[in-house]
């Protein structure tokens, strides 16, 4: 089972995504549920990494196979950025939750930022 915890910040922007496991939904190199979720938190993270106005911060020894994890900070200018990519990563995920709730869950926290 793959477990997703989003954190939003109070409007909404994405503040934190962390994932764990593995789905079991098919062989080793062919689930397409680990898939799914590798490529949209890998694209997000190689979309958020270096952009103007955006931090991102990423866990000592990640991200590796059954482990992902990324924190989000941002100034005036990444502001909106951060809006779109966070919104696009959340409701992608959220897909594949629904889609496959069998071997994926997702957990969706509101949280102030520092």
């Amino acid at each position: 089972m793959i477990t997703i915890d989003v954190v939003l910040d109070v409007e909404g922007l994405l503040k934190s995504c962390k994932v764990t496991g593995h789905a079991g939904a098919g062989p080793k190199g062919s689930d397409i549920v680990c898939a799914a979720v590798s490529i949209l938190t890998k694209t997000a993270l190689k979309t958020l990494t270096g952009r103007e106005g955006i931090i991102v911060r990423v866990p000592a020894g990640v991200p590796e196979r059954g482990r992902f994890g990324m924190e989000t900070d941002y100034t005036g200018k990444g502001r909106d950025f951060l809006a779109a990519a966070g919104a696009f990563l959340t409701e992608g995920l959220v897909s594949v939750s629904e889609a496959y709730p069998g071997y994926c869950i997702m957990n969706i926290h509101k949280e102030r930022r520092n």
